[in-house]
């Protein structure tokens, strides 16, 4: 008895060793198994992230595509789509850069009537980018003059009576990209009474689309003459400082800092720039000496040499009174 009790026994530790050993091994399986899932999630977790981050990739470069697009359209519609319909020119290159003569080669019958007209070459002109480049004529000293942060904005007035279209956009376009955008507070057109029928829906599409906010018009009911009408955009500026200009310029690279600055220091002072000309059959810019300007007894405009004083002193960049 006592022998079979001892054999019973050591059954009963052989089969609770051998499922515990069992027991052991399905944990360690179930362990290591785990293991690998835990790895296959996050491998599965990382690819999902890449994918993700993929995609979100291919989305922004989608969008950005898409607004380049956008952006192209809009460039297209501003040199194009406005200016392109009526016959005009926008952007660098073409006739007349950088101030040469230009000549066309078709001397047709509307050329000459619009000489007749304008009193300059109004055809060549509608040919001619409203961006043209044009030579920097400043003396050496002025390229190197440096102006107060604080200078007061300026409002710009042109007057205009039966202008060419192309030549009163080429004055708005040559300020705009010669001004500093936070000195130039606003351009305002003073249309004295035209007839030309260009200078109506034209001119006001054009300018509200390319210039939103910051070209006014002014139209008078009747023909004012030159000083009332400049008195009309006078009236509409909101500037402390009013520039008054013949609606056939173009403005040249730091032509406003230094009447600015020179306005200023006393708010009294009236400014001329220096002028050069513009041909009125090939629109060459020619250089003109410096001079002083002044009237005779029959109110004619006229270029004076200018004081010895001011020639004695040898300064380029110095104002002549």
């Amino acid at each position: 008895m006592a022998v079979a009790r001892k054999i019973k026994t050591l059954l009963t530790v052989n089969i609770l060793v051998f499922v515990g050993i069992i027991l052991f091994s399905v944990y360690c399986r179930i362990q290591d198994r785990s293991q690998e899932l835990v790895q296959i999630v996050r491998s599965a977790d990382r690819r999902a992230r890449s994918r993700g981050a993929k995609v979100g990739s291919l989305a922004d470069r989608e969008s950005i595509l898409q607004r380049l697009d956008h952006l192209e359209e809009v460039v297209y519609n501003q040199l194009n789509g406005l200016a392109k319909p009526m016959g005009l020119v926008e952007g660098p290159g073409g006739l007349g850069q950088g101030g040469m003569a230009a000549t066309l080669r078709d001397d047709s019958h509307e050329s000459e009537t619009k000489y007749e007209e304008y009193g300059y070459n109004a055809q060549l002109s509608d040919r001619i980018s409203l961006d043209r480049s044009i030579p920097d004529y400043r003396p050496k000293k002025c390229k190197q003059m440096t102006y107060p942060d604080d200078l007061p904005q300026i409002s710009v007035v042109f007057i205009f009576v039966n202008e060419a279209l192309s030549v009163i956009l080429r004055s708005v376009h040559s300020v705009v990209n010669h001004t500093p955008s936070h000195l130039l507070k606003e351009i305002i057109l003073v249309d004295d009474n035209s007839d030309n029928v260009e200078l109506k829906f034209n001119l006001d599409q054009y300018v509200n689309k390319r210039y939103p906010g910051l070209v006014k018009i002014v139209r008078n009911n009747k023909r004012e003459g030159l000083i009332r009408a400049r008195i009309q955009g006078w009236k509409a500026a909101t500037s402390p400082v009013v520039g008054f200009f013949d609606a056939h310029v173009e403005f040249n690279i730091g032509w406003v800092e230094p009447a600015l600055t020179r306005i200023k220091e006393d708010r009294k002072r009236i400014i001329l720039p220096a002028i050069d000309n513009i041909k009125y059959n090939t629109f060459e810019v020619q250089q003109y000496a410096n001079a002083a300007h002044g009237y005779n007894w029959g109110l004619w405009c006229m270029y004076i040499i200018p004081p010895q004083d001011w020639l004695d002193k040898g300064d380029e960049s110095a104002p002549i009174r």
